[in-house]
């Protein structure tokens, strides 16, 4: 009763004062909740963006999901065959060595950003001079197209880096790498890391500089060294920071293309073929559908790693 009389009450004082009592709705659980208008504004951008995003997307994708239980070709008639195109994926050796490579350059490669990338944001938010210039120096590679890049390093691998081993000597390097199945990987690495150790470093930098202070004068203070210091300050309160981005990162490393094609196109044979290309390529030379079986099973493990990625990270107050 006290609670009733309380609020009209204060209804009756706020109609007074010439101020409209709120309307309120009562749910299924007995809570009350304001109704609140949908902006206009808000269906102006999201509705266009929901339309592109469906017929650039998702329709495709989705016809191309139930094409991969069909023989097309990518044009004209066709006629469902169930799962005969995963069962020839997964009995191809050709596909299951691009798998292979895809993953193992990606783990290798998103380890090797993700140490250098490290090391390099401590050393750009330490007490050193000119390491606002540095920080714009380092992140360049970024802004500059892969296939460009690819290309750059092809001719130097190709020529710079075998004339320099010829000059001093070493004979391991006096012919291109890029021709020697064993050590084309290699390359692809080092080139690959060139360009996305910037993104990388830029997120470390950030967890870097989210550390207070005075954490590290107190470390200072109780005579812990600079390893120390990495080890037990540094590293545990950039682990967010680290976690996401080595989930990132290795999802972006799937997606692997126009590096490997400047660099090698798949070579030498298909020692260096991803599963993006081992697709592309699929399109062009009439195996449609086949592919598309590919894609939907890269597409399944892309989902995965993305879960795995919303888990690991969820209640990490890294970013």
């Amino acid at each position: 009763m006290a609670t009733t009389t309380t609020e009209s009450i204060t209804t009756a004082d706020r109609r007074r004062r010439g101020g409209a009592a709120p309307r309120l709705q009562t749910g299924r659980n007995g809570a009350r909740a304001r109704r609140r208008p949908v902006d206009p504004l808000f269906l102006v951008f999201l509705v266009p963006t929901l339309v592109l995003f469906t017929l650039a997307i998702t329709l495709p994708a989705v016809m191309g999901i139930v094409l991969s239980f069909t023989n097309s070709v990518g044009f004209g008639e066709f006629r469902f065959t169930g799962l005969t195109n995963y069962v020839a994926v997964f009995s191809d050796p050709a596909i299951l060595q691009a798998y292979l490579f895809t993953i193992g350059f990606s783990l290798v490669t998103v380890l090797v950003v993700n140490a250098i990338a490290f090391l390099l944001a401590i050393a750009l938010t330490s007490k050193i001079r000119g390491k606002i210039a540095l920080r714009a120096v380092f992140v360049l590679p970024m802004v500059i197209s892969g296939i460009v890049i690819a290309y750059v390093f092809s001719f130097l691998f190709a020529n710079s880096l075998p004339a320099l081993a010829s000059a001093v000597g070493f004979a391991p390097l006096e012919q291109s790498i890029l021709a020697d199945p064993d050590l084309a990987w290699v390359a692809i690495v080092i080139v690959t890391a060139w360009q996305a150790i910037p993104s990388t470093l830029l997120i470390y930098i950030a967890g870097v500089l989210s550390i207070p202070g005075e954490v590290y004068e107190a470390a200072a203070l109780d005579g812990a060294s600079s390893w120390r210091q990495l080890v037990s300050i540094t590293a545990p309160l950039t682990a967010g920071y680290i976690l996401i981005n080595l989930v990132i990162g290795f999802k972006n490393f799937l997606n692997s293309y126009d590096i490997i094609v400047g660099l090698t196109d798949g070579g030498p044979g298909t020692s260096t073929t991803s599963v993006a290309m081992s697709i592309f390529k699929g399109f062009n030379g009439g195996d449609y559908a086949y592919q598309m079986a590919n894609a939907t099973i890269f597409f399944v493990i892309a989902v995965v790693i993305a879960v795995i990625q919303l888990r690991a990270t969820r209640g990490k107050a890294a970013l």
